[in-house]
């Protein structure tokens, strides 16, 4: 099995321990983090459980699914956590999905983990697509894939039931060739 670390300049990416189960706890277990994704707030004892299926999908192979500690390079804390699933009839290409503790919203941060992530899918693991789906009200998600270099493809309605009831998803994208020129 082959560890990820993936550095960036404020933010680096790495496997997910079980010692991160408070720090995601912190995260999962926001009502206001976890608005705009399919599930209400996380249990301490649901996080933990993600995790473990976490490293077990880490020891996979072929390995599909990265789900890893977002880590701020200067304080060395988990700050968020990303999600890079690849799809496995199109090992070619992979969605990803982030959280953020409310402490770094409105930083860039957002931005700058999706630039992280796309590097990560297109550099170390050559994927060709990748792409993301948000709430459609998520407007910061929107901004950091947009201002990241990925491209609006469209709506997909009633894509996602949640705790609220169904709610569409807004789909966004990058090629490795589009990205690479960038």
């Amino acid at each position: 099995m082959r560890r990820v670390v993936c550095n960036g300049e404020r933010l680096c990416l790495r496997e997910v321990t079980e010692a991160d189960v408070a720090c995601l706890h912190a995260i999962y277990g926001d009502a206001t983090v976890t608005q705009h994704m399919p599930f209400g707030p996380r249990t301490m004892r649901e996080v933990a459980r993600l995790i473990d299926q976490a490293m077990e999908a880490a020891a996979a192979e072929p390995r599909r699914l990265y789900v890893l500690a977002v880590v701020d390079t200067e304080r060395r804390d988990v700050i968020g956590v990303a999600r890079l699933s690849i799809e496995a009839d199109r090992p070619h290409s992979a969605e990803i999905g982030f959280g953020l503790h409310p402490h770094q919203w409105g930083r860039g941060i957002g931005t700058d983990l999706v630039r992280l992530l796309l590097a990560f899918g297109f550099k170390q693991l050559g994927l060709h697509r990748i792409w993301g789906a948000r709430s459609p009200s998520n407007l910061p998600a929107q901004l950091a894939m947009l201002t990241a270099g990925m491209v609006e493809e469209g709506r997909i309605r009633h894509h996602v039931h949640t705790p609220l009831g169904w709610r569409d998803s807004i789909v966004h994208s990058a090629l490795d060739d589009e990205w690479i020129e960038r």
